[in-house]
């Protein structure tokens, strides 16, 4: 019989590509979402599954779990803009919903808890110049940083005999999916050059990224589920390969030759300038079975490709629906959602996005 499994997020960037990826590999895939980002479509794909349209600040039981032998949670308010937009927000989604979700989990028997958490809690430790590792200091300096540095402190707690939570670190991620996002770095840069010709970086191109492919991301969630408990019980993985980490000017310049685009290198001084490299011996030791596919200079040029192939046009690159700051605002200023960041009502259409709303994407 196929295990089952729960993803939360499933209406998402990365849940919309995870989800088929799961179904194909033979699970029974159920989903919880708010919906927040379920009309921000560029383009065909994801599955329908069975799911719970909920807030899991409070729309979930433990009643709705049983029989869910993992949990994978990718709901989140998913970048350093939206974090710094309402902190109690960021608080209670990132850091309070995903305590009890994994409280409702463990009463409800299911035997692992896959969190997807983040590099970005790395700051600028190591300074670009020596890798981090799990046990690196911490130096999360946003407050979605900092919210995932509080879900995992409160998560390690709840490990037991028959509970296993897991926590997945990945770096910036990148790739086409059906509810696409260009505020995130390689999106930006590839997105960019297609849709208008020319690549911009605000910063001076220095800072160090871990930058992985969301196919890569779902095959480590995989790897992660499928392991012997020993392997993983409430340990921290950084997701990806040595290969992945990239200083972003480097980047930019192979999207730029790729693509034959403008390369502009503006330097500004109020760009992100966190720095850090990446080790992922961790999870080479303990997940052997996961083999990364995508180094960013092949992930970049498939990227170029599928958006000249989707016809990527300068009006669905500055889409609001695709950067998810400006489509929360969106909602938020039309009414659809309340201060609480819950729903009243369905959102209207969408807009474009400013020059200044770029710049945080592409430091």
């Amino acid at each position: 019989m196929a295990k089952r499994i729960l993803i939360t997020g499933h209406r998402g960037y990365i849940g919309s590509v995870m989800v088929p990826h799961f179904l194909k590999a033979g699970y029974e895939v159920h989903g919880a979402d708010t919906g927040f980002f379920e009309r921000c479509v560029l383009g065909p794909g994801g599955e329908e599954i069975a799911g719970h349209s909920v807030d899991l600040r409070d729309g979930l039981t433990a009643r709705d779990l049983e029989g869910v032998d993992a949990v994978i949670h990718l709901a989140a308010l998913s970048n350093d803009p939206i974090g710094n937009l309402n902190e109690r927000w960021t608080r209670e989604i990132n850091g309070g919903a995903t305590v009890r979700l994994a409280l409702l989990a463990r009463e409800a028997g299911v035997a692992r808890f896959l969190f997807s958490s983040s590099c970005i809690m790395y700051g600028a430790s190591g300074g670009g110049t020596s890798e981090v590792d799990e046990n690196a200091p911490l130096d999360p300096r946003t407050q979605y940083a900092r919210s995932k540095v509080d879900a995992e402190n409160a998560l390690r707690p709840l490990a037991s005999a028959s509970f296993s939570p897991v926590y997945l670190r990945n770096g910036t991620i990148y790739g086409l999916s059906p509810r696409m996002r260009f505020d995130t770095v390689l999106n930006s840069l590839a997105g960019s050059a297609v849709a208008m010709g020319e690549v911009r970086v605000f910063s001076d191109g220095k800072p160090w990224r871990p930058v992985v492919h969301v196919d890569d991301v779902c095959a480590a969630f995989q790897s992660a589920l499928e392991a012997p408990r020993e392997a993983i019980h409430n340990e921290a993985f950084n997701v990806g390969a040595a290969m992945v980490n990239v200083q972003i000017g480097a980047l930019a310049h192979h999207v730029a030759e790729v693509t034959g685009a403008d390369l502009e290198l503006l330097a500004q001084p109020d760009a992100d300038q966190r720095t850090y490299r990446t080790s992922f011996a961790k999870i080479a030791r303990h997940l052997p079975d996961f083999r990364l596919q995508w180094s960013p200079r092949a992930g970049a040029e498939r990227l170029v490709r599928e958006f000249r192939a989707l016809g990527l046009s300068r009006g669905q690159f500055d889409d609001t629906r695709f950067t998810r700051l400006r489509w929360l605002r969106k909602l938020l200023e039309e009414g659809a959602l309340g201060e609480d960041l819950r729903w009243r009502r369905q959102p209207q259409a969408a807009g474009h996005a400013t020059e200044s709303e770029l710049r945080e994407v592409t430091a």
